[in-house]
């Protein structure tokens, strides 16, 4: 590839990359998703759920505990009731008959057991419940008293001794002691999250959405592409960064416009004079060699201001749209082989409908082949497409350039004659300047390698 057209923008400071890429997270950043809207729904959502998660467990500690010690208190205010009238009865038939009444109306299962004595084993007190009943019989029933919450299921056994006659026995369900529908509480606390939830989501969207659309705007802007339906909207700093970026784009155009007209009224100056002497020169007698090379000279100044105009244009006015880059490829191919004998082979892979501007693609592509084939003797070009990328690449086999140099090549006017590059075969320098211009001017970039044919290898990677 030729070392006269590798050329690029001179520019103080080192060559930038196009796509910029976050460094890697590390630590805990790298737990946290990396999306706008994800990461403010957990600023919301984590908030909440901790809040719940701690007044749920706050209150509902308290309140079980609190509720489990009224209804333990209110069921043994009845026994108490049953063992007085016990006490209060001396007729051992008529205890029997007050047992089965209080079974009955109280709904416990009460039974009278004369001359029965308390289980020697310990009772439970293990649960919530076996502590609250612990503590509400050592305080209200004088009586030696015994009970077990575990043994028989969903009833617990509570026995209390009536003086040396014999043992009271009552059979109560283990829910008259704890508040079966505690579980509704949890259950409304997550039902009114995930309303709130949704409204957060509702909300996150709608705040999100502009940004993306100023996001989505400035890559295609950044692609070479127009956003004419592109209007600030949502919160207050949104719009003030969209306002910025229109009024950037526009100051843009502007500047690009203005260095077009002026280069363009700078050439239209050049070439009158330029052709008037092609006139005088035609029509003047004298020495034929001396003429032509009069002649030669002023078409290499014609062509300089040609290159100098297509590097002030770069991509011009052309708009993007849907364009076949295998047609396109052909296109440059056929062109080139026409122009040239040496070799070149052309490999397309993929499905190349992409949206780029097609002419300045063109242009980008033929300064890259034309390069390849003046200083080598076969060419490749390949045109492919991944993911996320469209792939153009031009490899030869000819001197190549060292890679100490090649980001020196794409400064503008900058014509390197190493290794054997002829300086004499024209060209200003400004090939690789406008290639790489009109590739970032796509959104991508143009690199240089080394080519398993021998020579360089240039690819022009562009996001599609």
């Amino acid at each position: 590839m030729s070392l006269s057209m590798t050329t690029g923008r001179k520019t103080d400071r080192p060559a930038e990359k196009t796509v910029l890429r976050e460094p890697p997270a590390t630590g805990f950043k790298r737990f946290l998703p990396r999306r706008l809207f994800l990461r403010s729904l957990l600023i919301v959502v984590v908030p909440m759920v901790l809040l719940q998660a701690v007044v749920a467990y706050l209150f509902l500690a308290d309140h079980e505990a609190r509720t489990t010690a009224n209804l333990t208190r209110g069921v043994v205010d009845q026994m108490t009731l049953v063992i007085e009238l016990m006490q209060g009865e001396p007729d051992e038939a008529k205890r029997h008959e007050l047992a089965g009444e209080a079974s009955g109306r109280l709904g416990m299962a009460v039974t009278w057991q004369p001359g029965a004595g308390l289980p020697t084993e310990h009772g439970t007190t293990d649960t919530q419940v076996g502590e609250s009943i612990s503590r509400e019989m050592d305080s209200r029933i004088p009586e030696p008293h015994w009970f077990n919450a575990t043994r028989f299921g969903e009833f617990v056994d509570l026995r209390v001794k009536i003086d040396d006659l014999g043992v009271l026995r009552f059979q109560i369900e283990r829910k008259r002691f704890i508040n079966i529908n505690m579980h509704l509480f949890p259950i409304w606390m997550m039902v009114l999250s995930f309303l709130l939830l949704g409204v957060a989501i509702l909300f996150l969207r709608n705040q999100i959405r502009p940004i993306q659309r100023l996001a989505a705007a400035a890559e295609a802007f950044g692609r070479g592409r127009d956003v004419p339906d592109f209007r600030p909207a949502g919160a207050t700093e949104v719009r003030r960064a969209a306002i910025a970026f229109i009024g950037m784009k526009q100051r843009l155009a502007r500047q690009m416009a203005q260095r077009t007209e002026m280069l363009a009224g700078v050439s239209h100056d050049l070439r009158t004079p330029l052709t008037r002497m092609k006139l005088e020169l035609a029509m003047m007698g004298g020495d034929e060699a001396c003429k032509k090379d009069l002649l030669s000279d002023i078409a290499e100044m014609e062509r300089m201001l040609d290159e100098y105009l297509a590097f002030a244009r770069g991509e011009g006015g052309e708009q993007a749209a849907a364009a076949d880059i295998a047609e396109l490829a052909g296109e440059i191919a056929d062109e080139a082989r026409r122009k040239s004998p040496v070799t070149l082979d052309l490999l397309i892979a993929g499905d190349l409908q992409v949206v780029v501007k097609r002419n300045a693609l063109k242009r980008c592509v033929v300064n890259l082949v034309d390069n390849a084939m003046k200083y080598g003797t076969r060419v490749r070009f390949t045109a492919r497409r991944s993911a996320d990328d469209l792939e153009l690449i031009v490899e030869d086999d000819g001197p190549g350039i060292p890679p100490e140099r090649r980001q020196e090549a794409f400064k503008p006017f900058r014509r390197l004659d190493a290794d054997g590059r002829n300086i004499e075969s024209g060209g200003v320098g400004l090939g690789l300047a406008i290639a790489r211009d009109i590739a970032r001017g796509h959104g991508g970039d143009v690199k240089l390698g080394d080519s398993d044919l021998g020579g360089l290898k240039a690819t022009i990677r562009i996001p599609v």
